[in-house]
C-alpha cells in the first residue's frame, strides 16, 4: 500500500533538477578531479563516462521504474514488491548509507564555507601554494570553527528538506542548478583561454591507456555510481513522487548527460588552469582547497572566479545533501506531510552528531583511528566500497527478479514512447551486466579477485 497523501513533484523538469542536483555533487565537483588526476586522465574520463552509460544510465532507470511503481517510501516498496522476505533491508542499507554518507559529507560542505568566507574576505590572496596548504590545515584541524560550519550546512540543508517536496527541494534546486550550470561555462571559458591550457585540456580529453591500472578501472566504476547517487535508494524515493506522465528513460537520460557535462566542466574548469601556472594535477584531495586558490589568485579577477567556484562547489554540495535527508524523512514519516519539520529537524540533529568524530578527525582526534583509518576516512570507505555497491548489487538483482518483466516494460512505457527493444537492452545490462561488474569491482577490493 503506498504512502497515504503522497506528495508529487510539481512540474517534469521539477523533478529532473533535483534529481540532477542529487546526482551532481561532491562527486563530480571534489572527488572526480583528484581521483582523474592521480589515475590517468583522458583514459579514465573516457572509461568513466562508459562505466555511466552502461551501467549507471541503467540502474538509475530501474531505480526510477522501481520507485514510481511503488508510490512508497523506500523499505516499503521493497515489502510491496517481495513481501515475507528479507529484501526490504536493501531500504535499509540505502537509508543507512545516506546518513552516514551527510555525516562526512556536511564537514566538507562546512569546509566549503569557510573558504567562501576566507575568499570573501580577502585572506585567500597573495599566497604561495605552501601557504594555502597551511591555510586548508590551520581550517581543518580548528575544533570550533570546523564544527559550526558543518552546524550551518546542516541547517541550510534542513531548512530546505523541512518545508517539502514542492516548496523547498524542488523549488530551491530549480533556482540553483541553472545558476550552476552557468557559473560552471564561465569558469570553463575563463580557464580553456589560458596560456597553455592546452595541456590541461588534452591531459583530460586524450586518453593514454598506458597510464590506466586496473585499479583505476575500478575507481571509474564507483565513481560512476557516486556520482549518479545509485545503490542508496535515493532515487527510489525521488521517483516516488512522479506521476505515470513522467518520460523515465528521457529523465534518467537527461540526469545522466547533464552529470557527466559537470563532470567534464570540472575537469575543464581545474586541469587547464593547473597546468598553466606549472601545477600537478595529483595532489590528491586537496587539489580543490590548496592548489585552486593558488592557480586563481595569478588570475585577473582571480579572486572573482574562485568565490564563482566556490559558490558552484557549495550548491552541488547542497542540491546533494538535500536526497540524504529526504530518502530518511520520507521512510520514517512514510508520507505523513504533518511529521516533515519535525523529522526533518530530528534527522538533522542526529547526522550532525555522528558527523562530529570525522569533523574532528584532521583536529583534536586525528590520532584516534578505526581499522587504521580516521572517523572521517572510515565513514567515506564504509560507504564509497561497502555501502553503496552492496546496494547497487541488490537493486540490480531484485529489480528483475522479484518485478516481472511486463510490469518492468508497462511500468517504462508510461509516458515514454520507447520500444521492446530499448526495453530488452535495458533489462538485459540491468539484470547481467551492472551485477556481474560490481561483482568484480567487489572481489576485487576483498582481495579475493586480483589482476
Amino acid at each position: 500500500m503506498s504512502d497515504q497523501k503522497r506528495v508529487q513533484w510539481a512540474s517534469k523538469i521539477g523533478f529532473i533538477m533535483a534529481a540532477a542536483g542529487s546526482a551532481i555533487g561532491l562527486g563530480a565537483i571534489w572527488k572526480f578531479p583528484y581521483v582523474a588526476g592521480t589515475n590517468g586522465g583522458g583514459a579514465f574520463f573516457l572509461v568513466f563516462v562508459l562505466f555511466t552509460v552502461l551501467l549507471g544510465y541503467p540502474l538509475l532507470l530501474g531505480e526510477f521504474i522501481f520507485g514510481r511503481r511503488g508510490q512508497t517510501n523506500a523499505i516499503d516498496a521493497y515489502k510491496q514488491a517481495a513481501p515475507k522476505s528479507v529484501w526490504h533491508l536493501t531500504g535499509y542499507v540505502g537509508v543507512a548509507a545516506c546518513f552516514l554518507v551527510l555525516s562526512f559529507y556536511s564537514v566538507v560542505g562546512g569546509w566549503i564555507l569557510l573558504y567562501v568566507l576566507k575568499a570573501v574576505t580577502g585572506s585567500l590572496s597573495g599566497l604561495t601554494q605552501e601557504q594555502y596548504g597551511t591555510v586548508f590545515g590551520t581550517v581543518i584541524e580548528n575544533p570550533i570553527q570546523t564544527l559550526a560550519a558543518q552546524l550551518v550546512f546542516m541547517i541550510m540543508t534542513v531548512a530546505v528538506v523541512a518545508k517539502g517536496v514542492q516548496k523547498g527541494i524542488e523549488r530551491v534546486s530549480a533556482v540553483l542548478m541553472p545558476i550552476l550550470f552557468v557559473l560552471f561555462l564561465l569558469l570553463v571559458l575563463r580557464s580553456v583561454t589560458l596560456d597553455h591550457a592546452v595541456e590541461g585540456i588534452k591531459f583530460l580529453l586524450v586518453p593514454h591507456f598506458e597510464d590506466l591500472t586496473p585499479e583505476s578501472i575500478l575507481y571509474a566504476l564507483g565513481q560512476a555510481f557516486f556520482t549518479l547517487t545509485l545503490g542508496v535508494s535515493v532515487m527510489v524515493t525521488y521517483s516516488s513522487y512522479l506521476p505515470k506522465t513522467q518520460n523515465l528513460p528521457g529523465s534518467a537520460g537527461s540526469i545522466v548527460i547533464m552529470n557527466v557535462l559537470v563532470t567534464l566542466f570540472a575537469g575543464l574548469a581545474i586541469f587547464p588552469a593547473v597546468f598553466s601556472f606549472g601545477f600537478k594535477p595529483d595532489e590528491g584531495p586537496t587539489l580543490l582547497f590548496t592548489v585552486l586558490p593558488a592557480v586563481f589568485d595569478r588570475l585577473p579577477f582571480g579572486s572573482l572566479f574562485f568565490i564563482s567556484f566556490l559558490a558552484v562547489f557549495f550548491f552541488a554540495a547542497l542540491t546533494s545533501a538535500f536526497s540524504m535527508v529526504e530518502i530518511i524523512v520520507a521512510t520514517v514519516g512514510k508520507g505523513d506531510e504533518t511529521k516533515r519539520k519535525k523529522l526533518s529537524w530530528t534527522s538533522g540533529l542526529l547526522i550532525f552528531l555522528v558527523g562530529i568524530p570525522s569533523c574532528l578527525s584532521y583536529g583534536v582526534l586525528s590520532d584516534v583511528h578505526l581499522f587504521g583509518k580516521t572517523f572521517f576516512d572510515l565513514a567515506d570507505f564504509t560507504v564509497s566500497n561497502v555501502l553503496i555497491p552492496l546496494g547497487a548489487l541488490l537493486i540490480s538483482i531484485f529489480i528483475p527478479l522479484k518485478i516481472p518483466k511486463q510490469e518492468l516494460f508497462a511500468e517504462m512505457k508510461s509516458g515514454s514512447a520507447i520500444g521492446y527493444r530499448f526495453f530488452q537492452l535495458w533489462y538485459f545490462l540491468l539484470k547481467y551486466l551492472v551485477p556481474l561488474a560490481i561483482i568484480v569491482v567487489l572481489l576485487h577490493l576483498t582481495g579475493v579477485l586480483s589482476f
